[in-house]
């Protein structure tokens, strides 16, 4: 062994032309459109006309790439790789193909001088390969198209997984982020006996895009204070001279490694319970390393110029021309790769094998590994719905039930999860912590259901979090949900848009397997806030989903229990999506039985009979109502309608998914024409109450042909009020529904006046009353649907 660290001269030898190999392919992929070998002098016409990407991170992710193949194969290790600087996509596309992974999955990029030519022409070319990490990168579970959240993604991925290490580089600029500073606060939330491990290594090359990184410029001391004030014990590597870099690299990596083992034994065999400190490693290396050092009369290595093209895309001029030949021939490939063009043996001999390659581990893919989960039959579940509106009920824990029964279900199989901020029992799905919160920080007395190994992750105040972890849980093969504010969960918006985008390109891949659908249960909605008031009301995220891919997404507004129970049911069973549940935490009229409820929503959208009064004939009026507080005012306004213009046909129109709205061209579940125009006619006045935007509506049924819809929903009015004032300050309350319903039927003439006028008049009673008690009136906070007996 060498005295200088534990790789001896042979070994060192070859992983520093392993890591030569790795860089030359990823430089290529930037620049080569021919001549991939440099077989033959550069000339302008080997290149592309406008190369894209990145190279400062390349180099140390394609080293650190390296040196993890090494453990991999020393210690037998399970092993995945998570990139954060995700942009420098070109480093794990060089490291899978280098590994073989890359030339299994697409057999045209053969591990050959042709097979060569096609990897670098397809990278950031038209017709080929993004220049991120994405879900064509072999072994990738994180977009690198948006920094933030690999630490999350790792921590989801590892949890259940008592095997696996998610070894995590998480990029100097990306460690700025907000869910990427929270995320070190994940150890608090691993169980060393149930889950894996993840390694986190911060990659400090000094450099954003052009402005240097705060851990690059505050002291070695103040960083490794921060991290043991995380909980982490960091080591740290440091330096730009290869040889010494390989050998500290090696050295931190075995005892990172031996450390996780330790621990994990500790805890597995021996009992331990003291939360550990777990490993980590600060990587700094010059940013670009290994690169051009300097491009005319600037310093290019070590600075914020080889964040991208570290030498000028316009290689016209002979002098940049030499000078990108000079630096690709650095690395050697005449001895990094046969006659043929592939690998050198003896580089092939040092990668992992098989499934521990990183790019072919099957958690990586995670459809591989999934399995279907146990689900109790949720109709058992059911809340007993005599008539129409004769009882009450709270959605959410009705829905809890049935949770918890999943929870215990799958328990054994460890492969179902719900994630959420802190709101588990704001939103009343209180019944599963039966199961217990996942915890392993200090427990005190008073403390509820936390334990170190509790089903539930609603310990990190983090929207940010909940959703990272459970994107990692789905991506290697699990299942779960996300159970949030309404109005916050828009702190994710950017995160679902990523997830989305994953799962479009992901299902153009027949290699990547299907994975559990991403589900969010959305409570305490904009309708009822109480003491929260205005910041506590945001409907948008329905219109933030509702423009993704339609293929991928599905959104539901279950006007009740039994509604919500079927259609959970449905969701947390389906694949590829990401399904969006609006619902109610409050008590709320009950209105179908359980069979009715199945019906209904397996239809989507449906006309009920029972509070409907145009059987036989043609309607005057649809009044469509979508989500659960909607469809209560639009019911009492039917009972208003009905006592005092009996004569009006009305029909009643429930909406649960929300995309049947769509014309089928559009969405998989949108309505053909024709069966939209026998719901909602084709002339006949729509009066929609709808649990959002009012433009959403409008947008999803613009190609109709009824043009005569009037859509009342949330219009960014509210304060700390009563429960019914709320939907009066947005005019979707009952008495303004029925005045919009008489002002559409002209052929009322006058005989409509009164009750407009009743209407008025009970609008200015409600201010009164609620003005003086501080509650809403005795006949609204009774109100009970009898079939239309009015108000």
């Amino acid at each position: 062994m060498s005295k200088k660290g534990p790789l001896t001269p042979d070994a060192l030898h070859k992983i520093d032309a392993y890591w030569r190999a790795a860089n030359y392919l990823a430089a290529g992929q930037l620049y080569l459109l021919d001549n991939p070998l440099l077989r033959q002098p550069l000339r302008p016409e080997h290149l592309k006309p406008t190369p894209v990407g990145h190279w400062g991170t390349v180099p140390g992710q394609t080293f650190l790439y390296t040196h993890l193949n090494r453990v991999i194969t020393k210690y037998d290790l399970n092993m995945i790789y998570v990139s954060g600087p995700g942009h420098g996509g070109s480093a794990l596309v060089a490291q899978t193909y280098l590994e073989g992974t890359y030339s299994e999955i697409y057999p045209n990029v053969s591990q050959d001088e042709e097979g060569m030519r096609r990897l670098f022409r397809q990278f950031s070319f038209p017709g080929g390969i993004g220049s991120h990490c994405a879900p064509q990168t072999p072994g990738s579970i994180n977009e690198g198209g948006e920094l933030g959240y690999s630490l999350a993604h790792a921590f989801g991925a590892v949890m259940d997984n008592p095997t696996l290490i998610a070894a995590c580089v998480v990029g100097d600029g990306e460690a700025e982020t907000g869910p990427l500073a929270t995320a070190w606060h994940s150890n608090k939330f691993l169980n060393p006996v149930t889950d894996g491990a993840v390694l986190p290594i911060l990659h400090l090359n000094g450099y954003k895009i052009s402005s240097p990184t705060l851990f690059a410029r505050i002291s070695h001391e103040e960083v490794e204070d921060f991290f043991k004030g995380c909980g982490w014990t960091p080591r740290f590597v440091e330096g730009e001279d290869p040889a010494q870099m390989h050998q500290k690299m090696a050295a931190a990596l075995d005892w990172a490694i031996r450390e996780i083992q330790r621990i994990q034994e500790g805890a597995r065999s021996y009992g331990e319970t003291e939360r550990p400190r777990w490993p980590m490693i600060v990587f700094r290396s010059p940013k670009g390393w290994t690169g051009p050092r300097q491009v005319g009369r600037k310093k290019v290595e070590g600075t914020f110029r080889s964040h991208q093209l570290p030498i000028p895309a316009d290689t016209a001029q002979q002098e940049t021309l030499t000078q990108l030949e000079q630096w690709l021939r650095s690395y050697h490939p005449e001895e990094l790769f046969d006659e043929a063009g592939a690998p050198a043996p003896f580089l092939r001999a040092l990668s992992p094998q098989g499934e521990r390659r990183m790019g072919a581990n099957p958690h990586a893919n995670g459809g591989l590994l999934l399995r279907e989960l146990r689900t109790p039959d949720f109709a058992r579940y059911a809340v007993d719905v005599p008539a129409p509106g004769a009882v009450e009920a709270e959605d959410t824990a009705e829905l809890g039930r049935y949770v918890r029964d999943v929870l215990k279900l799958n328990q054994r199989a460890r492969n179902f999860r719900i994630f959420a901020p802190d709101e588990i029992v704001s939103n009343k799905l209180d019944r599963v912590l039966d199961m217990g919160r996942r915890w392993d920080a200090e427990l005190l007395p008073g403390d509820e259901a936390l334990s170190p190994d509790g089903r539930i992750l609603d310990g990190m105040l983090s929207e940010h979090m909940c959703q990272g972890w459970l994107e990692g849980y789905l991506l290697t093969g699990r299942h779960g949900f996300l159970n949030s504010y309404e109005a916050f969960i828009r702190i994710v918006d950017s995160m679902v848009s990523q997830h989305a985008k994953w799962l479009k390109v992901a299902g153009n891949l027949p290699w990547r397997q299907d994975i559990a659908s991403l589900n969010y249960v959305l409570s305490s909605n904009v309708w009822q806030q109480d003491h929260n008031g205005f910041t506590h009301q945001d409907p948008g995220f329905l219109d933030h989903v509702a423009n993704k891919k339609a293929d991928v997404v599905r959104l539901y507004l279950p006007p009740d229990a039994n509604c919500l129970l079927s259609v959970f049911d449905h969701c947390i069973q389906s694949r590829n999506y990401i399904n969006v549940m609006i619902t109610s935490k409050h008590p709320r009229p009950q209105w179908l039985t359980m069979d009715e409820a199945i019906k209904h929503c397996t239809h989507g959208i449906g006309i009920w009979q029972w509070a409907s009064n145009d059987q036989g004939v043609e309607p005057d009026a649809v009044l469509a109502c979508c989500g659960d507080t909607p469809t209560l005012e639009t019911l009492a306004a039917v009972t208003i309608l009905r006592k005092y213009l009996p004569e009006v046909r009305l029909r009643v129109v429930n909406v649960v998914d929300l995309m049947k709205l769509q014309p089928h061209t559009e969405h998989p579940h949108g309505l053909t024409d024709e069966d939209y125009d026998v719901l909602f006619t084709r002339d006949k006045p729509i009066i929609f109450a709808f649990h959002g935007y009012p433009s959403l509506i409008h947008e999803l049924t613009y190609r109709r042909h009824n043009k005569n819809l009037h859509v009342r929903g949330y219009k960014e009015e509210g304060a700390i009020t009563t429960p019914f004032d709320m939907r009066v300050l947005n005019n979707i309350d009952r008495f303004d529904l029925v005045i919009d319903t008489v002002k559409r039927l002209p052929q009322l003439g006058n005989r409509g006046a009164f009750l407009i006028q009743l209407m008025k008049d009970k609008l200015v009673e409600h201010k009164q009353y609620i003005t003086a008690h501080g509650c809403d009136l005795p006949e609204i906070r009774d109100w009970k649907w009898n079939g239309g007996a009015g108000i």
